[in-house]
């Protein structure tokens, strides 16, 4: 199973696809590794910084991330670069299944809730997420800061992730 816990990126706009992931121009690397370096280059986001994505191991988001074109390389493109989850308002279906499908998590959390992890830490230096899978919690702290908060997956998604996806799951079962 993956980690799923670390140091928290911020990305404070709705509708980022999967162009802005990982560009098309990339498309035709032959291994995960090589998309490493590419990672959000074509983001326009004011206030961030390509610097931000080597210490991240979650992304928190707002509505719809994953729009666009559907490719697995766009997750890759965050598992090689060491992040598993992201936690978003909402995302477009088949980058959320894809997620899941190389075992990693797209936690859907309510308007409410994504807005005030923005208000309370989306603007300090050092966030972090702990992840109780068994429990369905997430812990987010800054210094002493600490927010506890609830979150649902389905229990196929859950097998998935903690068989590390889809082909390992299907190994397994079939």
């Amino acid at each position: 199973m993956k980690n799923f816990n670390g140091k928290v990126l911020f990305l404070n706009r709705d509708d980022i696809n999967t162009d802005e992931i990982i560009p098309a121009k990339y498309l035709t690397e032959i291994s995960k590794e090589a998309l490493k370096p590419y990672l959000l280059e074509d983001l326009t986001l004011g206030g961030f910084n390509r610097k931000q994505i080597e210490d991240a191991s979650v992304v928190i988001t707002r509505e719809n991330f994953g729009c666009g074109s559907s490719r697995e390389h766009a997750p890759w493109a965050f598992e090689v670069n060491g992040i598993n989850i992201v936690i978003a308002q909402s995302f477009a279906r088949i980058f959320r299944q894809n997620m899941f499908n190389c075992g990693m998590m797209a936690v859907n959390l309510p308007k409410e809730e994504i807005d005030s992890l923005f208000d309370e830490f989306g603007n300090e230096k050092e966030v972090y997420l702990e992840t109780d899978l068994k429990n369905k919690t997430f812990t987010i702290r800054s210094g002493k800061k600490k927010k506890h908060i609830k979150f649902s997956i389905s229990g196929f998604d859950e097998k998935l992730v903690n068989s590390g996806g889809w082909v390992d799951f299907a190994d397994k079962n079939y």
